[in-house]
């Protein structure tokens, strides 16, 4: 009988899922957010303006780092070995939209390392803006694909 629920073990402590017997198969998932921000703090990104420097480069880096160190941050996500990781950004009129990817090839998903990519991009980019926006916020974080190949 399959329990409930996949990572809690037979006495209903959290646990790790078993994904050894699973075939390896390549896997891609892709998440989005957004940081929304004043139109007067995108014109200073667009002049390349903010007293922090390259922010889009900068948030992009974090969020590929941040994907490599899912496993370390998630409690019971497995470390994986991935194949590739890509942050873009679309700068809109009040808000910047993060898109990433994530793709291994492997026994488990990779959507969490595509959330974590966008989530630490979104933090980075905040953290390098806040000294010209105090409110700016994070939102609208999700996966919208997720294959096996």
């Amino acid at each position: 009988m399959k329990k409930a629920f996949s990572h809690l073990d037979d006495t209903g402590a959290a646990a790790m899922v078993d994904v050894g017997a699973k075939p390896d198969q390549k896997r891609v998932a892709v998440a989005t957010g957004e940081l929304r921000c004043t139109p007067a703090t995108i014109r200073l990104l667009k002049k390349q303006a903010l007293p922090k420097g390259d922010v889009l480069a900068c948030a992009r880096v974090a969020g590929i780092m941040a994907a490599k160190k899912t496993g370390e941050l998630i409690p019971l996500c497995h470390p994986l070995m991935l194949d590739k990781v890509s942050v873009d950004f679309a700068v809109k009129r009040d808000r910047i939209v993060i898109t990433a990817e994530a793709r291994l090839t492997g026994k488990t998903g990779v959507e969490m390392e595509a959330l974590t990519a966008v989530s630490v991009a979104a933090l980075t980019l905040y953290d390098m803006m806040k000294a010209v926006d105090k409110a700016m916020v994070i939102g609208e974080v999700r996966v919208i694909s997720k294959t096996k190949i």
